[in-house]
């Protein structure tokens, strides 16, 4: 079933570092379907659990278009073993930071390690989409959203954008 993904400014929540996963088993397998329902909901293409105030090291990824098979990966506990020091660029956004991208350079491509959803281990080269969007979703679980990686300036500009939302949006706000 869909979870809300939690809107990241100022939610502090989203900044903290996920704890690794202990054990897989029925109910996290369960909460990877929860967290690709609620990203293919969205519509997105990957969502860390920490987005559903979940902090565990778990992140899903489809990177199938509309037209195309769902092809959904489930990552616990990914760790980037190597990074290419060629470096792309990628309009990123962000179901956390809703209705902003802004073109984040990364490394091009990342070996990764994780467990999959039968718990066993596996190590994954990515490059292009894959690997910008793995980067993306391990930073959430460091804490560390996309924004982080842009000017000063624009991102200065965004957290003031949404901290004027939240409090516009504040409950028992006063008129007059």
């Amino acid at each position: 079933m869909p979870i809300k993904p939690l809107i990241i400014l100022p939610d502090p929540i989203l900044r903290q570092v996920s704890k690794p996963v202990e054990r897989v088993d029925a109910p996290l397998r369960g909460l990877a379907d929860d967290m690709l329902a609620t990203m293919y909901d969205a519509p997105g293409i990957g969502l860390a659990a920490i987005q559903i105030g979940e902090p565990l090291r778990m992140l899903v990824i489809d990177l199938a278009k509309e037209d195309e098979t769902p092809a959904p990966h489930v990552f616990i506990n990914p760790e980037i073993l190597e990074s290419a020091d060629q470096r792309s660029v990628y309009e990123e956004g962000c179901l956390s930071i809703p209705d902003y991208y802004a073109e984040v350079e990364r490394p091009a491509s990342v070996r990764v390690k994780y467990l999959d959803r039968d718990g066993k281990l596996q190590e994954m080269e990515a490059e292009g989409l894959m690997a910008t969007c793995l980067q993306h979703e391990i930073d959430h679980l460091n804490g560390v959203l996309f924004i982080d990686h842009i000017s000063k300036l624009k991102r200065d500009m965004v957290v003031k954008k949404f901290k004027k939302l939240a409090k516009d949006k504040a409950p028992g706000k006063l008129v007059g």
